[in-house]
């Protein structure tokens, strides 16, 4: 909740990706006043997660600012930093005006706030989620956009066998998770597999940090760490390390740096002449975070009731989200197209009868009596009548009146297609599919 709450009020506060950053201090306080009855601290630090590179695998707000370093420095206050949402956040949010999601009230009963997003990117798989509550927890590893669109496509090309599709076959799109800090993902033959994982909902990865030997002068070599397994602290890390080669606990260390800069990280172990590299990193992995476990737990609320999902029912139930906000979505546009379709009826019937028109306005006394007498003389109802009294003049020039047919043309066209897309499932899926592609390739 804190999270889509913080961007539904940005989204509010009409923070674009193409409109200037906002101090952190008036979000928060927009949130609060809001929607979110808790500490600043909590919206702050939930908000700063979102802009950090190092969290999220795409990141939903972008932060101007100190919002936090891998070595576990807290973000500046929120009174320095500024945000605004990321083109991703708008996919997510987009179509909220179009009557797509239900809408609840918020904890005083005075704004109404949308209860999910209609989001055309299935975020809760690609940032992942942690959350805690009574008596459940949640642990979705992030994966990759690209991939997990992918499934989703399969998905929707073979509906008719949709039951057929195992886990395997979405294994060929989906190969695992994808940590934002990149590192390795280990599997052997002991350990239980991903494809377990995917197929119960829970299970465990086991992440390593990627590393390299490097040759050094006269025969001694060095250990570069690269990539950190996902949530490892860079600084702790090294503090650990630091500590271990102190005590006498691991030896054949001769120097331990930190070089990380703007292009990257890069940790530098640097051995003794009569040191074994491999004995070294198999110590380190064994005692420190460079190799660390991630408990896979897929549990989220369906329809408002908590269940643990496989990957392939997580990926179902962001489809029946998207067809049920690609049917409310179409709905609202048939509504305003027919809507505006009566207006279009009401000025063409104007223009044709013109001279009795405006001879019937003149005759009548008062606007509610031409009101009145244009709805009995032309058949019309009270809306397209009040509609040709608001005509303004310049509607009568030619090429006004040439506008007006040409849109009764492209609205009728419109209706026709929305109509025909409402009554088929399949076209709806194929809406689905051309909106997912252009996710990926923007993405």
């Amino acid at each position: 909740p804190v999270q889509r709450r913080i961007l539904y009020a940005m989204y509010d506060m009409g923070l674009r990706p193409n409109t200037p950053h906002k101090k952190s201090a008036r979000i928060v306080g927009e949130v609060l006043g809001k929607y979110h009855p808790h500490g600043d601290m909590a919206v702050y630090d939930a908000m700063a997660r979102l802009a950090q590179d190092f969290s999220q695998r795409y990141m939903l707000v972008e932060g101007q600012g100190n919002f936090g370093s891998i070595d576990g420095d807290p973000p500046a206050a929120m009174r320095y930093t500024e945000a605004r949402l990321t083109d991703i956040s708008m996919d997510i949010l987009q179509q909220l005006g179009m009557d797509t999601v239900d809408f609840i009230e918020n904890f005083d009963g005075s704004l109404m706030e949308p209860e999910v997003l209609p989001t055309s990117v299935p975020n809760m798989l690609i940032n992942g989620a942690t959350g805690i509550a009574v008596a459940m927890a949640t642990n979705i590893p992030p994966h990759n956009l690209g991939e997990v669109t992918d499934a989703l496509m399969m998905m929707l090309e073979n509906w008719s066998k949709i039951d057929d599709i195992t886990v395997e076959d979405l294994m060929q799109y989906i190969k695992g998770p994808d940590f934002p800090t990149g590192a390795l993902i280990i599997t052997d033959d002991r350990t239980e597999t991903l494809a377990q994982a995917y197929g119960s909902g829970k299970g465990r990865v086991r992440m390593r940090a990627r590393v390299r030997l490097e040759e050094m002068n006269r025969g001694r070599k060095r250990i570069i760490v690269t990539e950190l397994p996902y949530m490892t602290n860079k600084a702790s890390l090294i503090e650990k390390i630091a500590e271990y080669v102190r005590d006498g606990s691991l030896e054949g260390v001769s120097d331990l740096r930190d070089e990380s800069d703007r292009h990257g990280m890069r940790i530098v172990i640097e051995l003794t002449k009569s040191a074994n590299p491999d004995a070294i990193l198999k110590q380190l992995y064994k005692q420190t975070t460079m190799q660390g476990t991630f408990g896979i737990n897929i549990l989220a609320l369906v329809k408002g009731q908590p269940h643990k999902l496989s990957l392939k029912q997580a990926l179902k139930v962001f489809i029946d989200h998207r067809l049920e906000v690609v049917k409310r979505r179409s709905e609202y546009e048939l509504k305003k197209s027919e809507d505006r379709l009566h207006i279009l009826n009401a000025y063409l019937i104007a223009l044709e009868n013109l001279d009795e028109v405006i001879d019937t306005i003149r005759r009548s006394q008062r606007v509610e009596t031409a009101k009145t007498n244009l709805m009995r003389k032309f058949n019309l109802d009270e809306v397209q009548a009040q509609a040709i009294l608001d005509m303004p003049l310049r509607r009568l020039a030619a090429l006004e009146r040439r506008k007006i047919e040409d849109e009764h043309k492209d609205v009728t066209q419109r209706i026709k297609e929305l109509k025909s897309l409402l009554h088929s499932p399949k076209k709806m899926r194929e809406v689905i599919i051309d909106e997912l592609k252009d996710v990926k390739e923007k993405y």
